[in-house]
């Protein structure tokens, strides 16, 4: 690779961080990047200045209360003289589409050859993309993993080739760090605190809690996270989770357990679903037993993606904590700092807010997903 020219020399991975616009301004973030970055910085004091940036921003989308789900201001580096190998884990939601669309724009934008594949849902389709991947000698490889665990031996063999990887959405369980550049993508278990947190605020007064948990899919990152990080919060004795079990991330799955946790529980007071699409089979599955979603039985999710967002506004969902999908600039960004030498932070968090009622109508007319 270090025969090809590179205009990603003068992108610094500070740049980098300007993070998925969840509950930030973009420009505010824009700005506060610029002022943090120094074009021309070595490689370790980008990245120190990358992390420096990360925490600015975060600041700006906490304190601000403007609106999220906008297109990161982000200035996306030239990669024409790349190649890059995606491997998507599948297309179970909206979330996953909006996520799909924003790396295949970015990656048009960057003029980037992507070679993307779809796996299905499934880790050996995955495996074999990656594998594909390093035959066809692309330069880096990006990928959100299925699941956790299975990944030493294909990304060892990337490594071998000399092909980075950076890891999008989700992470792996390797303890060998260096089999991957970055990972970029939410905090999970964040996120199932904040469930937590409103659960806690919405309930103070009540006596008990029958809480069923739609969770995504077994043995993934956001499941396992959004589950420990809900519990985490959801430990008073007066809640109880009476049922768990996977929907897939799936609508239809999610209609199909909500329909048996009916079935099996007369008595439900919360829906706590890893993501909106499984929420909205819940919906569906509420009110075909005759019950009203969002009074007889509150929900919970996780997302933000539009379908979600109007049933938060139509007050069939409670609340809603936000997961961007929006990577796609900041993926494209990343991976131009890592093809041009550049130290990178081994974790890049994008900063996520929250939304009831209120915030879901103000937001739907700008919302990009």
């Amino acid at each position: 690779m270090s025969n090809k020219k590179s205009t990603a020399g003068a992108i610094t991975i500070a740049l980098a961080l300007i993070l998925a616009a969840c509950g930030s301004d973009a420009d505010k973030a824009a700005e506060t990047t610029a002022k943090a970055a120094a074009t021309t910085a070595a490689p370790a004091t980008t990245a120190a200045a990358a992390a420096t940036t990360a925490a600015a921003t975060e600041t700006t989308a906490a304190t601000d209360g403007t609106t999220a789900g906008s297109t990161p201001a982000a200035e996306i580096p030239d990669l024409s003289a790349y190649t890059i190998g995606f491997a998507q884990v599948g297309a179970e939601s909206g979330w996953r589409t909006a996520n799909t669309k924003s790396i295949q724009s970015a990656a048009e934008d960057a003029g980037v050859k992507l070679v993307f594949t779809d796996a299905q849902g499934k880790q050996e389709a995955q495996v074999e993309s990656i594998r594909g991947f390093i035959e066809q000698k692309v330069d880096l490889i990006a990928f959100s993993p299925v699941v956790e665990t299975g990944w030493d031996a294909v990304l060892g063999e990337a490594k071998e080739a000399g092909i980075p990887v950076i890891l999008t959405d989700r992470a792996v369980d390797s303890k060998d760090t260096s089999l991957y550049k970055t990972f970029l993508g939410s905090d999970f278990v964040l996120e199932g605190e904040k469930a937590g947190d409103w659960v806690n605020t919405e309930f103070a007064d009540a006596d008990s809690v029958k809480i069923v948990e739609l969770q995504g899919t077994t043995g993934s990152a956001p499941a396992l996270d959004r589950a420990e990080g809900f519990r985490n919060k959801v430990t008073d004795p007066k809640f109880d989770i009476i049922a768990s079990q996977t929907g897939e991330f799936t609508r239809e799955g999610g209609k199909k357990v909500m329909e048996a946790f009916l079935q099996a529980n007369p008595e439900i007071d919360l829906v706590y679903a890893h993501n909106d699409d499984m929420g909205l089979g819940a919906i569906e599955a509420i009110e075909a037993a005759g019950l009203v979603p969002g009074e007889d039985i509150k929900i919970l999710t996780v997302d933000a993606v539009h379908d979600g967002m109007q049933a938060l506004a139509d007050g069939k969902i409670n609340f809603i904590v936000e997961c961007s999908p929006l990577l796609g600039p900041q993926l494209m960004q990343l991976a131009g700092a890592v093809l041009n030498g550049e130290t990178v932070p081994e974790r890049v968090v994008t900063v996520e807010t929250t939304f009831d009622q209120e915030q879901a109508i103000a937001a739907l007319p700008d919302r990009q997903y």
